[in-house]
């Protein structure tokens, strides 16, 4: 599945990137936090793109995966800049970006980036979309003794189902406030988006979703609400519908 691996200097860090040669519009996969490329979505989506043809953009942000840096010293505004590099090196013809979770919320911003450059995204996948999530989904469930702790220390550690308990710095939180997109103003993508949303998330609840929705108020919009859907969204019905999505968008 991958014809090309490499890595390439984002501040004094290395990216891992890996390419799956093919035709445009590219696909660039954007994952979500504390997850990897090595993901069974973003795997998938390699796999897809190497039977049918299509180039596939695959990294890991700063303090992910394969890529160098420590978890902790890195926040949005990081992963959004490490996102526009390889968008920027690997996607130079049109590009169907998909974002899983806090991927969604990078990709976001990365459309709105490229809309203001007069190089408009061709399309966006979004899976369970988590836009201003730190603020929005993290913060308001943190009891008092872990608020007082991360502003104290600077960093907390939060239980997760998905391994090890997730450190989470006062820095996610205040980089966070300056990347919010549930604001007064519409979202502007420039693009159509296709939204993937389980209504049994319980980390991102689906009415997140449809509030996003409401905010794309000028973008050609589709969701599919899958009623038993989790929040990894990886079972293999789950991998056909993201597969449709992206297909649906780029032919």
């Amino acid at each position: 599945m991958i014809d090309k691996a490499t890595r390439i200097s984002s501040g004094a860090d290395e990216l891992a990137v890996e390419i799956t040669e093919g035709k445009n519009p590219a696909i660039l996969w954007l994952g979500g936090f504390r997850s990897d490329m090595q993901g069974g979505k973003a795997v998938r989506l390699a796999a897809w793109g190497k039977a049918n043809g299509r180039r596939v953009v695959r990294f890991d942000y700063r303090g992910h995966g394969e890529s160098s840096g420590a978890f902790t010293d890195f926040a949005l505004g990081d992963w959004l800049a490490d996102a526009a590099l390889v968008d920027a090196t690997f996607c130079d013809g049109p590009t169907i970006a998909v974002g899983s979770s806090m991927g969604g919320w990078i990709g976001l911003l990365l459309a709105r980036q490229r809309l203001a450059a007069g190089r408009p995204l061709a399309g966006l996948v979004l899976i369970a979309p988590a836009p201003d999530f730190t603020e929005r989904l993290m913060w308001p469930k943190l009891p008092d003794a872990l608020k007082a702790e991360v502003m104290e220390k600077g960093v907390t550690h939060l239980p997760s189902d998905y391994g090890d308990p997730t450190p989470v710095t006062k820095r996610l939180f205040e980089d966070g406030r300056n990347h919010l997109l549930y604001t007064d103003a519409p979202i502007e993508t420039g693009c159509p988006v296709h939204i993937l949303q389980g209504v049994a998330d319980p980390d991102v609840p689906y009415r997140h979703a449809l509030e996003l929705v409401d905010r794309l108020a000028h973008d050609d919009v589709v969701v599919t609400l899958i009623k038993d859907g989790d929040h990894r969204l990886s079972r293999e019905e789950d991998l056909a519908r993201m597969v449709d999505a992206v297909a649906g968008i780029s032919e």
